[in-house]
């Protein structure tokens, strides 16, 4: 990878990691996300998705032989062993081909955005760790409202995830996001200046 710094980006499901990621490439970083890559592995006539229908049958594929997501994801939310049978199917397509487009990243610095950071390869790769963070309650509302979950379906999605204090505990650098946009704008500014004294480009700014 050619940038100096490398920043592994987490967060639980909707506590803002595509915001902030989006605010940080405004800035100049370069940035990978995983969930963009997963679903490159996994897209038709791929062999990524060749091998999830050898395990979950052609139940999990939509008329036109593509993937359908909501199929998959209520089997592996049901059943952790299946999860960790996808997981063992997608982390190692997903981890290659994040390496070679981080190899031809070009920004002040490179940030993967890695949803289930905790477990997973990706912490090796990085120099600092970048935790969006918020309440229980807030992802709840946020799932709610931006994916028409219920109550109940938001809970259970929440708690197929890594819990809140493993990701606090190997985060280098938390923003909390149960505020408003404007707010977590300016601490992203703020900790975007600090990750680029850290490169040596510039001193930080307060």
């Amino acid at each position: 990878m050619s940038s100096s710094l490398t920043i592994a980006l987490t967060g639980g499901i909707a506590s803002g990691k595509t915001f902030v990621s989006d605010l940080l490439a405004e800035h100049g970083a370069a940035i990978v996300d995983t969930d963009v890559v997963a679903r490159e592995v996994v897209a038709k006539d791929t062999p990524g998705l060749a091998a999830i229908v050898e395990h979950f049958g052609a139940a999990i594929l939509n008329r036109d032989g593509s993937l359908d997501r909501a199929a998959l994801r209520d089997i592996v939310f049901r059943e952790p062993d299946e999860r960790r049978v996808l997981e063992s199917i997608t982390h190692p397509l997903i981890r290659e081909r994040c390496v070679a487009l981080a190899s031809q990243a070009d920004g002040h610095y490179l940030v993967f955005v890695v949803p289930l950071l905790v477990g997973s390869g990706f912490i090796a790769l990085a120099d600092r760790v970048l935790l969006i963070d918020c309440a229980v309650q807030t992802q709840i509302e946020r799932l709610m409202r931006r994916d028409g979950e219920t109550f109940e379906g938001a809970q259970r999605i929440i708690a197929a995830q890594p819990e809140r204090r493993a990701r606090l505990a190997i985060a280098d650098d938390v923003l909390q996001n149960d505020t408003d946009k404007a707010d977590l704008g300016r601490r992203v500014l703020r900790l975007h200046r600090y990750y680029l004294s850290l490169t040596g480009d510039r001193p930080a700014e307060q």
